[in-house]
Order: C-alpha cells, then sequence, then structure tokens
C-alpha cells in the first residue's frame, strides 16, 4: 500500500504529459514517492490518501525533504478534492473496479486522467482525456495489478 514499481510510476507521470502550470490530483498518496514524482514536473500537486497514518507520515516527509508544492490530505479518493478542482490531470495509484464520476468532472477540458480500471484478477491501465462536450475518450495502455481503491462507491 506504499509504493508501486519505479517502472509504472515512471510510465503513468509520462502518460499524464504534465507541463510546468499544471495542477494534478493524485488519488492514493502512500509513502507520497509518486507525489515528490510529480512535484518536479508540475506548479501544484495535491494528493488524498484514505488510510489516515499513510497521509500523515507521507505529508511530514515530504515537508521535511523540502516538497512545497505538494498537499496531503486523508480521504476518500473515489471523491477526489473538489474545492482546488478542476485539473489538468490526475493519476489513480489504486485499482478502480469502474472510473469514478466525480474524478471525471474534476477534470479540465482537455485534461487526462491515468488509472487502473477492473477487479481484483487484474486491470487495465487506462489514460481518459476529458473532451470539450464533456464526453471522455478512453484508451487502455497495458494489463497491471494494483491494490484496490476502497473509497466509497468501491465498495459496492
Amino acid at each position: 500500500q506504499t509504493i508501486s514499481q519505479p517502472f509504472i510510476v515512471a510510465l503513468m507521470t509520462d502518460l499524464l504529459e504534465t507541463q510546468p502550470d499544471h495542477t494534478v490530483l493524485e488519488v492514493g498518496t502512500g509513502s507520497g514517492y509518486q507525489a515528490a514524482v510529480l512535484s518536479s514536473l508540475v506548479r501544484q500537486l495535491y494528493s488524498i490518501e484514505v488510510v489516515e497514518a499513510l497521509a500523515a507520515s507521507a505529508a511530514e516527509r515530504l515537508g521535511r525533504l523540502g516538497y512545497d508544492n505538494i498537499e496531503v490530505r486523508a480521504g476518500d479518493g473515489a471523491k477526489g478534492w473538489p474545492e482546488h478542482a478542476p485539473y489538468d490531470g490526475i493519476i489513480v495509484t489504486a485499482a478502480a473496479r469502474a472510473v469514478p464520476p466525480a474524478l471525471v468532472e474534476q477534470l479540465k477540458t482537455g485534461g487526462r486522467l491515468v488509472i487502473p480500471v477492473g477487479g481484483p484478477g487484474g486491470q487495465d491501465l487506462r489514460v481518459l482525456e476529458k473532451q470539450p462536450d464533456g464526453s471522455v475518450k478512453s484508451r487502455s495502455v497495458l494489463s497491471v495489478m494494483f491494490v484496490p481503491l476502497t473509497g466509497g462507491e468501491q465498495k459496492r
């Protein structure tokens, strides 16, 4: 529950197609490693972790190491972080059974959502891009295995 394979961290970061002026939401802070990687590529990063102890330790660690453009909180990542929306990009580091609607709603037009989708037997890493009409264009990148996204609707 703390870090994805470095190859997957790099791939998901690349798929997000970040720019220096972007604001990004990360769902699943874990140790804070993915947040640290992304923080050097974007203006502001918000990260949500469902396990309160992990959120607290990641926030402390990232602060101690001088990452001043990352804000971490404990909460249900499937609901996003609407107070700071819309986002240029959203990255999810846990597998959702289905794409959480709140995350799509919180994407800017042209924004990208990188998320593993599927059940415990395996998932597809998907890239979704929000279109001008509000619809989403989705493509599958590769098969992956992630821990499940455990917030709210995902438990049903």
